[in-house]
Parts: C-alpha cells; structure tokens; sequence
C-alpha cells in the first residue's frame, strides 16, 4: 500500500473542496468557462449533500460549516411542495428542477441532514430544520406507489441523467429505503421487501399481489438469472444492463443480505467494472441497437458506450464501491481499490476529474469535482479509522 499516495491525495481533496466553497455551500467544481457554461458552478442538491458527508468527517472545522451552508442554501430554496431542487445559483436568484424532475436530490438532502446531525450535533440542524424534513418527506411519500412502498419517476430523473432509467428505479429506491431507516418511517420493511421482488425476481417467492407476480413473470420469462438486480422495473421493460452503483449502494445498505453482497461483488471483479479504475457505473453499455437507446443519450455526444453514465468510471462512486469491500471484510481489497482512487484523482496533476472512459481510462468530462474529493476522505477515513459512518 502506498501510504504516501494516498495521504497525499487526502491533503489535496482538502485544497480542493476549500477552494469550492462558496457563501452559499461547496460548488460541484471549480469555476472555469466551461463549468460556468453548464451550471457546474452551482450548489446541487445531491452534489452538495454527498459532497457533505466526507466534509463532515474531514476534520476541517471550514468544512464542516460549509457542508451545513449547502444544506441550509437548499433548504431556502425548497419547492412549496417540498422538493429539492437539483441546482440553486444563489448569487443569481436561479433555482432549477431539470426537465423531468431531480428525485435524488431530495433524497440525498435528507441523508445528509441526518448524517450531519449525528457527526455534527453542535449545528443542531434537524432542529432548525424540521419543517423542511417533513415537508420533503411529505412530497416522496406523494411519488410512492401505495401498494408496494417504492418511489415512481420519470427518465432521465435522478443522478443518471441521460439515461432511460424510469418507473421503479433499483438506484432511487435503495435511498429511499435508506431514507426510510434514518427516519424510523414505519414503512421501510415493506420497500425492502418489495425492492427485492421487483429488483431481484428470480427466487422462489410467491408475492401475495397479482400485479407483482404478473410483472415478475413476464421478467423471468424473457432474461436470464442474475446475481445483480435489475436496474429499473417498468411496466412491461425492465434494465439489464448492471447498474453497478445502484447495485453497490443497495448492497452496502441493506437492501441485498450478506451472500448475495458477496456474489455481486465477485462477479462485478470478474466483469473488469474496476478495471483500469474503480468502476464503471454500467456492466454493459447499452448500444444504438438496444430498444432502451435514446436519441437523447447522444447529447454532448456523452453518453455513449463505455462514457459517462453508460459505463463511464466515476471515482466518487469508486468511494462507494471501497466502503462496500470493507463493509464485507475484504480490508485489503479496499485499500487497494482506495489506492486505484487516488491515482484516478491524481491524473492531470490532481485534475480530480469528473469520470473516466470505462475501456481506455483516459479523463474526461470536469476537472476539479468537489465530490471526488469528499467521497475520497469518507472512505478513507471509514478505512483509517475503521469506522461506519454509513448505516
């Protein structure tokens, strides 16, 4: 283990999440033209919220409180009907919910609200923002189906956003249920439940409502057996093409028990996802031959095969994926996929780059992303300290 590797990429995700910061929270990335261009200079919902779980574990007084400004920045910014947005610009007056809706972010908000109450009680946050966190519990709640306890969305409506993701979505629900624990809803044994069925349809169940078998029948009956859980489940679609994030976060939250944890994990190091970097956040790009292609997926000409969200290596994911390994006992393998992050955010001279092509690992999309370097110190810290933040 390089040891000096990866205390140096310690040092500088602090350089870099320090020059993010703004009055109004930490940014997605550094200013620069290009990021000015696409709203990347902006305080993100999920960005933000995520980047505030390893600001709040880094030890840095500075940024600890600007994870709480971007909380609280967002907080103003809440619909009426109390969503989340996907960005605020504050010095602009610009709140944006994209084009079909940002689920994750309300999602991630709340996560983040908890997690600061617990590693930061002094900010006493849940106390100031207690009316918030019912009215954005209030509005998932109105996305839920109401038989089985898993949130709806539309495509292209969470962090993957040019993907054809849509109807129950296996990355959405695994926070969702998340959600559910960290604020003891009484309902988060039943999304569990039904997740699991939806996402995972090839055991010997016999779900007791008619339309969870009829769609579980239709699945099994057109693909084959899988050690990972389906991506999305849709009314007569289904992905199965890995999403390798949603299968790592419901494997790392509870979603999966500890055996199929176990042959997930095994068959993602078989498939190469953490090959040359960790990882790929899809098992098998989908193709212009595929009936989930969407003209859309060409946008920016990102999100073809083995590039961005369609099998693009994204580090801040890679975060997850080490915090999963160490959740299973495989201590060494963490240190080494933690090591295989640090050289992803070393390229460009510590360019932290946004994600990397999934085949050549050449760096791509922005340069200096805050949530490289806070999911860095989370799952260095987790390692280091032997701890779990994480549920």
């Amino acid at each position: 283990m390089d040891r000096e590797l990866l205390e140096e990429c310690y040092r500088e995700s602090l350089v870099l999440l320090r020059e993010n910061c703004s009055r109004g929270g930490v940014l997605a990335c550094a200013r620069n033209g290009k990021s000015e261009g696409r709203n990347y200079d902006s305080i993100f919902g999920r960005d933000a919220s995520i980047c505030a779980l390893g600001m709040a574990v880094s030890g840095d007084p500075q940024l600890a409180a600007a994870a709480v400004d971007g909380i609280l920045t967002l907080a103003r910014h809440q619909a009426p009907n109390g969503q989340i947005p996907k960005y605020v610009k504050p010095e602009a007056g610009e709140v944006d919910f994209w084009y079909s809706g940002c689920i994750d972010a309300t999602l991630w908000w709340l996560i983040a609200v908890n997690f600061l109450e617990r590693v930061s009680p002094e900010f006493r946050l849940a106390e100031e923002l207690a009316g918030r966190i019912d009215a954005a519990l209030r509005w998932l709640e109105c996305q839920e189906h109401q038989g089985w306890y898993l949130l709806q969305q539309n495509e292209c409506s969470d962090w993957a956003d040019i993907m054809p993701r849509s109807g129950f979505v296996l990355y959405t629900n695994t926070l969702w249920y998340w959600t559910k624990k960290l604020y003891q809803l009484p309902t988060a044994r039943q999304t569990r439940k039904y997740a699991r069925l939806l996402f995972a349809p090839f055991d010997n169940a016999v779900p007791e409502q008619k339309r969870v078998r009829l769609l579980r029948h239709y699945i099994r009956n057109r693909c084959k057996p899988s050690p990972f859980y389906l991506s999305f489940v849709n009314f007569s679609v289904w992905g199965e093409e890995v999403d390798v994030f949603g299968n790592i976060l419901a494997h790392l939250l509870g979603v999966g028990d500890a055996s199929a944890a176990g042959q997930a994990v095994s068959q993602l190091v078989a498939m190469g996802a953490n090959d040359p970097y960790p990882v790929r956040v899809v098992g098998t790009p989908i193709g212009k031959e595929s009936c989930h292609w969407r003209l859309y997926m060409e946008r920016h000409r990102q999100n073809l095969a083995w590039q961005y969200h369609n099998g693009g290596a994204w580090p801040f994911v890679g975060a997850f994926w080490v915090m999963l390994l160490a959740r299973l006992g495989k201590t060494g393998e963490a240190w080494e996929e933690l090591e295989k992050l640090a050289l992803m955010n070393r390229v460009n001279d510590w360019g932290f780059n946004e994600w990397f092509q999934g085949q050549t690992g050449d760096p791509m999309g922005m340069p200096r992303q805050s949530w490289n370097a806070a999911m860095f110190i989370l799952a260095y810290r987790t390692l280091a300290d032997g701890k779990r933040f994480l549920p």
